[in-house]
């Protein structure tokens, strides 16, 4: 999952390990900085997308323009 958007990683990141943790997901940040988070998820679909609506909420400092998600060829977290 890409997360695309004016993003406050000091307060996102451990949001979304939060929320991940919640939904009993396994998670690994690839990449993150002020406009692009990459996130490897790992789970059963139906939590995957609450996840992914989740994170288009995000905190109140955070503004997500997009979301963008595409199976991984090695589904290992």
């Amino acid at each position: 999952m890409t997360i695309l958007g004016s993003l406050d990683t000091k307060s996102f990141l451990p949001w979304i390990d939060r929320h991940a943790a919640k939904l009993g997901l396994e998670q690994r940040i690839s990449h993150a900085d002020q406009a692009r988070i990459e996130l490897l998820l790992a789970g059963p679909i139906e939590l995957i997308d609450a996840m992914e609506m989740g994170c288009s909420l995000g905190p109140i400092n955070v503004w997500v323009e997009d979301i963008q998600r595409a199976e991984a060829v090695d589904d290992t977290v």
